[in-house]
């Protein structure tokens, strides 16, 4: 498929790659980690500040933007990237794992799912082709074949048939995106933490082909021993010059548990989240602004982050405007979660790079294992 997007793999250490998707709208190193934009907007940060990040792609959501404002709007107002003043790449997802959290709220058939707004209770269908109709609509760099994604734990039997049914989604997603340059496609591997389903699966996906591959059903409660179990066999099934993007993956952790597993893109909301309720990811772990040992802390969140937090704050201050729910805590905080997943990946890309991963992986369970230092008295 000569989609203008191409994946060039520059090294390797052991499993894990390095390398850059090219597209129209700029390059993006792998491995990568993608900020939630869900709504069109990474909460609590600028388009330009989730640059100066390091962020080279963001993701956002057909289910949300579907229902509000509208994907026929967004396409009225230029499409996404003007709409939300983002003018590299973005990847949306096909609105499947949001529409099956729904629950009871949803009704699953061969044709798609219909399903109740969260919002207002409207009643909505959701097909492959509608997904796709969507995605292009908003106009978005990467796009998701839609699929049905089942919440673990489950029978095989469950597993099975939910996984043949996205795949026979994948298929008609394939057909509904048709030829569109500059475009990609990605299709989505499902089959829980099946090896036999999830070669199956990764076998009816590169029969329809596709411009890249998704590890799905994963990080739905399975666990992280078992989600590696599965990375490490299940990216091997797929192509190996096609970018592999876990989804929804995740702690900081998991995902250099997964980039050892040779995974090339992962999207988490962890960073923004956790900087909305006071906590900050660090090399060291996690840290808990809200704890009242950090309230005549004079010291930054983390030596040596240039992040603003960092730079111009101290921990008793972001102590006192965590606890008074001021916005600006939840600004910091973000940008500074941010900072750190963007320099944790170029870190890895780094170690892949000269060969040093083992050793870079090693320091960093580490210094989490050593945990969050006192202030010296």
């Amino acid at each position: 498929m000569a989609t203008g997007i191409s994946y060039t793999i520059s090294a390797t250490d052991g499993a894990a790659r390095t390398g850059v998707i090219k597209t129209p709208r700029g390059e993006i190193r792998t491995p990568a980690f993608m900020p939630v934009g869900t709504a069109a907007t990474v909460k609590a940060m600028l388009p330009e500040s989730v640059r100066a990040t390091g962020a080279d792609i963001l993701l956002g959501n057909t289910y949300h933007l579907m229902l509000r404002p509208g994907a026929e709007r967004v396409a009225a107002l230029g499409g996404l990237h003007k709409f939300m003043n983002w003018d590299r790449p973005i990847l949306t997802d096909s609105g499947g794992f949001q529409v099956m959290s729904l629950g009871p709220l949803r009704k699953l058939t061969e044709e798609g799912v219909r399903f109740s707004s969260h919002l207002d209770g409207s009643k909505h269908m959701l097909t492959p082709e509608r997904s796709m109709e969507i995605q292009r609509l908003l106009g978005s760099d990467i796009v998701m074949a839609f699929d049905e994604c089942p919440a673990l734990p489950a029978t095989d039997d469950a597993v099975a048939k939910s996984m043949r049914l996205s795949m026979r989604w994948a298929q008609r997603s394939r057909d509904a995106f048709g030829d569109r340059p500059g475009h990609a496609l990605f299709g989505i591997m499902q089959g829980g933490v099946s090896r036999d389903l999830r070669e199956e699966s990764a076998a009816a996906l590169t029969g329809i082909g596709f411009d890249g591959y998704a590890i799905g059903g994963l990080a739905v409660g399975e666990g992280q021993e078992a989600m590696f179990s599965v990375l490490d066999y299940a990216p091997g099934f797929l192509p190996q010059d096609k970018p592999r993007y876990l989804m929804g993956v995740g702690k900081p952790d998991d995902i250099v548990g997964a980039v050892q597993r040779g995974i090339d893109m992962m999207d988490c909301v962890l960073p923004s989240r956790s900087g909305r309720t006071g906590q900050a990811w660090t090399a060291r772990g996690q840290v808990n602004l809200r704890n009242a040992r950090h309230k005549d802390d004079p010291r930054p969140l983390e030596e040596g982050c240039a992040c603003p937090a960092c730079c111009s704050y101290s921990r008793a201050y972001l102590h006192h405007v965590v606890k008074s729910d001021e916005i600006i805590g939840s600004m910091l905080l973000t940008w500074h979660n941010l900072h750190y997943y963007q320099m944790l990946m170029q870190g890895l890309r780094d170690a892949i790079s000269t060969g040093t991963l083992a050793a870079v992986v090693r320091d960093f369970h580490a210094k989490r294992a050593e945990g969050d230092l006192p202030p010296t008295s």
